[in-house]
């Protein structure tokens, strides 16, 4: 088979396969790249020695069988005989589920997590999100420390595992979508600076040098980003990927490179004849990452939307710290000004940021499916100094509320592992760093920066300790004991009516309405003939509605319909969905 590496600085580049050496020629049409020959199968190990150093991993590895610092593996794709016939799901009236393989089970296994798809199904979610799955140190750990782009950690099971899973939830009718990193790469095992310039000093950003995306040599390192997007979505059948935060993504090239992603997974989906997308972890409130390129914009297909979390948070728990400040003044207000409009911040001014921020969202140009809403995600739980869940913090009748609230939006909903059922369980921050001086050092540093909001050095978990990934592995036998089994009961009824009931999945953001009353922390809106309505208030609430003739879909408590007098009668911390006759 041929081998192939870009290493445009090198003198010299040898292929060290299966214990034979030897060297490689330069490709005489592509400038910096080397080609060779060299007897190989599926599961070879093999590697690239730059002028006579050490043999490091290929970059674009497709399995790592030893971890980031081992040998590379070679994988033949067409072994795997797919058996779901699948033609997608698109992303309009989809529900995600935020998942991370090491911890959904305590087996912390592809095959395992395969195994409890069927409970998804069940639940009603339309689209599984793995949170990063490429090669890390260690055993455990979020995985946004990978540095094989193009390859599955292997103690989650490697790339078959990962087929089988995919397999299972297409025949299920679940798609998946695949959470990618390409705003940084890991500082263990990160071999890519010594055969290019994939990172670069012209910009900076939270984890060192930027990725390379515009300074010499970029267009070797934008078409590696894009290509391992793409081997994703064709070599394992993905749905979809997400793309973590991409406003890190320094570009100043005219042509940006999340609208060159865009396109070449757009002209992949009419390759392969179904639905793909990509979603976009963003703190620029910039409608122009989900606006279609024939319309200016950079054609991603959705974002996630904080500026509803941040709303929602605030108005549950009554926490006012960091960027929640700006929720705190007016967190009904800000819930509707979301639910109406996708932004809260929309150009107006961030005490949290001291400038103003965003900029306003089109609704007539973009559609509400194209926002995510959530509750609760892996950032908002695991970065809180004890990964405290809502369900820690909340009764179950606010937990139903805030349940209502995202099943019932106009956003794209998605859930968080385990908080279908109000998990008892926390999800904190955890590493498995093999290196002691990285190990130690990302300790302290978690401790340090909690230490500065007032948090006691032993009351935040060690990440590397065992124990804190054992914490927070989802406990599956709460499901069948209360209060959970209320709580899963009330999502699985949301979602049923979010996949009945038309009005809920109208992409259409200026048909929602919305009203609130701060002092007496009741909300409801409507989304063409359904009516939502909570109340956060510990007692009983009249909402005015103005709808005489409605009828319940849902209730969290026992609730009449609306009297004459359009008003209904909500119990305290409980929520209600309406269909107007």
């Amino acid at each position: 088979m041929q081998f192939e590496v870009w290493a445009p600085q090198a003198g010299r580049v040898t292929l060290r396969c299966d214990d034979v050496t030897r060297a490689l020629e330069r490709d005489p049409e592509r400038a910096g790249w080397w080609k060779g020959e060299a007897e190989a199968r599926d599961g070879s190990r093999y590697g690239f020695a730059l002028d006579d150093g050490r043999v490091l991993p290929d970059p674009r590895s497709r399995r790592q069988p030893d971890g980031p610092d081992g040998l590379s593996a070679v994988v033949d794709h067409e072994r795997y005989a797919w058996r779901a016939r699948w033609r997608g799901r698109p992303l309009p009236g989809a529900v995600l589920y935020e998942l991370h393989v090491g911890t959904y089970t305590r087996e912390g296994t592809l095959d395992a997590a395969a195994e409890r798809l069927g409970h998804l199904a069940e639940l009603g979610v339309t689209h599984v999100e793995l949170m990063p799955l490429c090669p890390f140190p260690g055993t455990h750990g979020w995985g946004y420390e990978g540095v094989s782009l193009w390859a599955v950690h292997e103690p989650y099971g490697g790339p078959e595992a990962l087929k089988r899973f995919v397999d299972r939830a297409h025949a299920l009718g679940l798609g998946v979508v695949l959470d990618v990193v390409h705003n940084h790469f890991g500082p263990s095992g990160n071999y890519l600076p010594v055969f290019g310039p994939y990172l670069t000093d012209t910009h900076h950003t939270p984890w060192g040098a930027a990725v390379n995306l515009d300074a010499p040599g970029s267009d070797e390192v934008r078409a590696f980003l894009i290509g391992s997007a793409l081997a994703w979505l064709r070599d394992y059948r993905l749905d979809g990927l997400r793309l973590d935060a991409v406003h890190a993504l320094v570009d100043t090239r005219a042509h940006h490179f999340l609208e060159e992603l865009s396109t070449a997974v757009d002209a992949l989906a009419e390759e392969v004849d179904r639905p793909l997308f990509l979603v976009a972890e963003s703190d620029l409130n910039d409608p122009r990452l989900i606006t279609s390129r024939a319309q200016g914009g950079l054609g991603l297909h959705a974002q996630w939307n904080d500026d509803f979390h941040h709303a929602l948070h605030t108005t549950l728990t009554g926490e006012s710290q960091g960027y929640y400040a700006d929720f705190a003044r007016a967190p009904l207000a800000g819930i509707a000004r979301t639910l109406t409009g996708g932004y809260f911040h929309d150009g107006s001014y961030s005490s949290f940021r001291r400038r103003h921020h965003g900029r306003p969202l089109d609704r007539t140009r973009v559609a509400g499916h194209r926002l995510l809403g959530y509750s609760q995600t892996h950032d908002q739980v695991g970065n809180r100094a004890q990964g405290d869940r809502l369900s820690a913090l909340l009764s179950p009748g606010l937990l139903a509320c805030a349940a209502t609230l995202v099943l019932t939006a106009p956003f794209t909903p998605m859930l968080f592992m385990g908080e279908e059922w109000a998990a008892g369980t926390p999800w904190q921050f955890f590493t498995d760093h093999t290196d002691p001086e990285l190990a130690d050092a990302v300790r302290r540093g978690r401790r340090r920066e909690f230490a500065e909001h007032g948090w006691k050095e032993e009351d935040v978990p060690d990440p590397q300790d065992p124990a804190t990934r054992d914490r927070s592995c989802l406990d599956w036998s709460e499901p069948e004991r209360e209060p959970h089994a209320r709580v899963l009961a009330w999502y699985r009824r949301l979602l049923a009516l979010r996949h009945e009931q038309p009005d809920l999945t109208d992409p259409d953001l200026a048909d929602t309405k919305a009203a609130y009353d701060e002092e007496r922390r009741w909300l409801a809106f409507r989304r063409g003939d359904v009516l939502v309505a909570v109340n956060l208030a510990p007692g009983a609430a009249e909402l005015p509605l103005g709808v005489p003739h409605a009828s319940v879909l849902a209730a969290w408590e026992p609730v009449d319909p609306p009297g004459a007098d359009g008003v209904v009668r909500l119990s305290g911390e409980s929520g209600v969905v309406l269909l107007r006759e």
